[in-house]
C-alpha cells in the first residue's frame, strides 16, 4: 500500500504554478520549485514523477483555479456581453498587483504551436473561445446569424484580443490605456446590437 502524501497538494501546486508562470517551463529550476513548494527534489519526483509531471499538475491547477474560476466569477452563463466585458477588465487586476502573466499564454509562446501544441493550452484556449462564443450568442447579445460564422469570427477576434492583452500586461503596458482599449472594444460590440 502506498504512503499518503504528507504535504498540502493545493499549496504545492500553487507554488509551482507561480514559478512556471514567472520563469516558464525551461527556466524553472528544480531549486526554484523546491523553494516555491517546500518539497525537496526527491519528494517532487516521488509525488509527480518528474518536472514535467509537476508542470502538468500545476498547469491543470491553473486552468481549474485561475481560468475557470475567473470565468465563473466574471462571465458565468447568462451574463452575455456584460460578463465578457467584466472578464476582460478583470485581467487588469492581478492579485498583489503582480504581473506573472498568463500560464496559458506563456506556455503557448514557449512551446510553440503546430502539431505539438500542448494539450492544456489547447483545452484552455478552447474554453475561452467557447466562453466568448456563448456570451456573444446569448439572447441579450447581437450575434444571431444562422450558421454561427459571425459568432465564430468574433469569438476568435476576442480570443486574440484577450491573449494580446495578457502579453501587454506582462510587458508592463499602461493599464489605463488597456482599460480604455477594452471599453472601446465592448462599446463597439454593443453598438452592433
Amino acid at each position: 500500500m502506498g504512503r499518503t502524501r504528507e504535504f498540502d497538494e493545493e499549496a504545492v501546486l500553487k507554488g509551482a504554478m507561480h514559478i512556471f508562470r514567472k520563469h516558464g517551463y525551461q527556466g524553472a529550476s528544480i531549486r526554484d520549485l523546491e523553494e516555491a513548494t517546500g518539497l525537496k527534489g526527491g519528494s517532487i519526483y516521488h509525488a509527480f514523477g518528474d518536472k514535467a509531471g509537476l508542470f502538468d499538475a500545476a498547469f491543470g491547477h491553473y486552468n481549474r483555479t485561475v481560468l475557470e474560476g475567473r470565468i465563473e466569477r466574471f462571465a458565468p452563463p447568462g451574463s452575455g456581453l456584460r460578463g465578457l466585458r467584466e472578464l476582460f477588465l478583470s485581467l487588469l487586476h492581478e492579485p498583489d498587483d503582480g504581473s506573472l502573466g498568463c500560464l496559458i499564454t506563456n506556455v503557448a509562446v514557449e512551446f510553440g504551436g503546430g502539431a505539438d501544441r500542448h494539450p492544456r493550452v489547447e483545452a484552455a484556449l478552447g474554453l475561452l473561445r467557447t466562453t466568448f462564443r456563448s456570451g456573444l450568442t446569448e439572447p441579450s447579445t447581437f450575434v444571431r446569424d444562422a450558421d454561427g460564422a459571425k459568432a465564430d469570427r468574433t469569438a476568435t477576434r476576442l480570443l486574440a484580443f484577450y491573449q494580446g492583452l495578457l502579453v501587454l500586461i506582462r510587458g508592463g503596458d499602461d493599464k489605463a490605456g488597456l482599460r480604455q482599449a477594452i471599453e472601446d472594444e465592448f462599446n463597439q460590440l454593443e453598438m452592433m446590437l
